[in-house]
């Protein structure tokens, strides 16, 4: 099965509220590739929402099931203030968006809660003064088959590290990636799971990442701690991670690859040039410097005597950008990081889906070459 983009929609003061949106069922009886996305309906493993108790009506939207994603339409300038599409009223609006918030449960520190049960992500939007004023709610789902891209990949037990831009699918994969290496490969699987994206809410994680542990993370800026924690004490084979951001959770990637633990992990960024031009993010990729060559190595190389090289190997052996949905381009990491260091296009690997849906991989293509 391939992957599916989770929709998301807004609830806020700013933003109207199609009257009825349409979000994607729960479940699915089929696993048929579809030739179209608008045809394409995954099989999901949400958990049976129907015996909860009525929820608010912002939130009833979560329960149903898009035949297409839901429009935000941003009110005009001249619109009353009073008038809020879908609700009588902004006090009708407001106590709607209060009985959401209560039945959602607790903000963390970063503006997310959750659903228990799910993997759906709900998000505050808060005025100057801290009031919650809007909701952003993201739909999260288990996608089996997603996997089949990097299946062979798996196998040499090396750090894959994922980047591409917000919303391309770099969760989903990671949830099939872990339920894979845990109960097909048999291997000891840790998840950091800030914000409980990828096993969502509640302290029971959801099936979608089969036998894997999770370790939830109480504040964000407490993932790399997490993550040093998890090898010291739990004795993993594969760390999983969400969302690698700052410098002290890639010094942690760093550590816990020189302790011979394999990492599956996700980064903000469409290219691996924006991860080596990133002074954060850098690191991960075995980081830059600046190096000064001698007359015959400048004569031999056919360069400046000043050129930047890879300060030490990298924490993942393999980089995969997530251009598409269905169109991945595969590097070898330290062999791309210098051959563009050097000016030059690496040769890469680009893993796409057909028109029958089915993985195709191009080996040994020009960097320069690869579409979207």
């Amino acid at each position: 099965m391939v992957g599916y983009e989770p929709p998301s929609f807004f609830v806020g003061l700013d933003l109207g509220l199609n009257s009825d949106p349409q979000i994607a069922p729960d479940k699915h009886p089929t696993q048929t590739l579809a030739p179209h996305d608008e045809d394409f309906r995954p099989e999901v493993m949400d958990s049976d929402l129907e015996s909860q108790p009525e929820p608010p009506r912002i939130l009833k939207h979560l329960r149903r099931g898009p035949t297409t994603t839901p429009t935000i339409k941003t009110p005009s300038p001249y619109a009353v203030d009073d008038e809020i599409e879908g609700f009588s009223s902004k006090d009708d609006f407001l106590k709607e968006l209060e009985h959401a918030q209560n039945a959602v449960g607790e903000f963390g520190g970063d503006n997310r809660a959750g659903i228990e049960g799910t993997l759906h992500r709900i998000s505050a939007i808060r005025s100057t003064k801290g009031m919650i004023v809007g909701l952003t709610c993201r739909v999260g789902r288990a996608v089996s088959g997603h996997v089949d891209m990097i299946y062979d990949l798996l196998q040499y037990g090396k750090s894959i590290l994922f980047v591409g831009k917000p919303g391309v699918g770099k969760t989903t994969v990671m949830r099939e990636i872990a339920r894979v290496l845990a109960d097909e490969f048999h291997k000891r699987v840790v998840i950091v799971d800030t914000s409980n994206e990828i096993g969502g809410d509640g302290n029971i994680p959801h099936s979608a990442i089969g036998g894997a542990r999770r370790l939830q993370v109480p504040d964000s800026s407490m993932q790399h701690a997490v993550m040093i924690e998890a090898v010291e004490n739990h004795m993993p084979e594969v760390i999983m991670v969400d969302e690698i951001g700052t410098e002290a959770e890639a010094h942690a990637c760093r550590s816990i690859a020189e302790r011979g633990v394999m990492l599956i992990g996700t980064a903000h960024g469409q290219r691996l040039e924006n991860i080596i031009k990133n002074p954060i993010l850098s690191d991960l990729v075995g980081g830059v410097e600046t190096v000064t060559l001698g007359d015959g190595e400048a004569r031999t190389r056919n360069s400046q005597k000043i050129v930047l090289e890879r300060q030490a190997p990298p924490a993942f052996h393999f980089l995969i950008e997530m251009r598409d949905r269905h169109y991945w381009v595969t590097h070898q990491t330290q062999k791309s990081v210098d051959i563009l260091l050097r000016g030059k296009n690496p040769q890469v690997e680009v893993r796409k889906r057909n028109e029958k849906f089915k993985v195709v991989i191009e080996k040994s293509k020009a960097y320069d070459k690869c579409d979207p």
